[in-house]
């Protein structure tokens, strides 16, 4: 399995984000803008929140299987490779949506005197915060499921943990 890299999540964020500013720019030239809802950041912090659980609590029962303690519940492997292939789309996406607010916001720094507009710019910047969450989520569970004998040198990526 392929390690995560922030080079790939660093180009779909400002592509998307170059984007979004143009369709911003354009769209406010047809008189109206769309709006950033305020559901947003909230559930890409509850993505970061899982992902988050789902990584505390797998690197806690690998620690216990490590360890050899006695009635250690073990990680099944195809368990935790699906827990990596969630980390991985999970971080995508929000680079990809962190990138799409960010870009509205960025185009709606240029009116933040009027009311609303500054309030959908503030539901973009907690986007793009939460978005960021979910990445360092995501590596966060991939780095929990990489088995320590892995070298990326030889093998060339991260492995689900067995």
């Amino acid at each position: 399995m392929k390690e995560l890299r922030i080079r790939t999540l660093a180009a779909v964020f400002v592509v998307a984000g170059v984007l979004s500013w143009a369709g911003a720019r354009l769209w406010a030239a047809v008189g109206t803008l769309p709006r950033v809802p305020l559901a947003a950041p909230i559930v890409l912090a509850l993505i970061a929140i899982v992902l988050l659980a789902t990584a505390l609590s797998l690197r806690a029962r690998l620690k216990a299987q490590r360890e050899r303690r006695p009635g250690a519940k073990g990680v099944d492997p195809l368990m935790a490779a699906r827990a990596v292939v969630f980390g991985q789309a999970s971080a995508l996406v929000a680079a990809l949506v962190a990138g799409l607010y960010g870009g509205t916001g960025v185009f709606l720094l240029e009116s933040l005197e009027v009311p609303a507009r500054r309030d959908q710019a503030i539901y973009a910047g907690f986007s793009v915060v939460a978005g960021i969450a979910v990445i360092a989520a995501g590596f966060f569970l991939e780095r929990v499921c990489k088995l320590p004998e892995d070298d990326d040198e030889h093998h060339g990526g991260a492995a689900p943990a067995a």
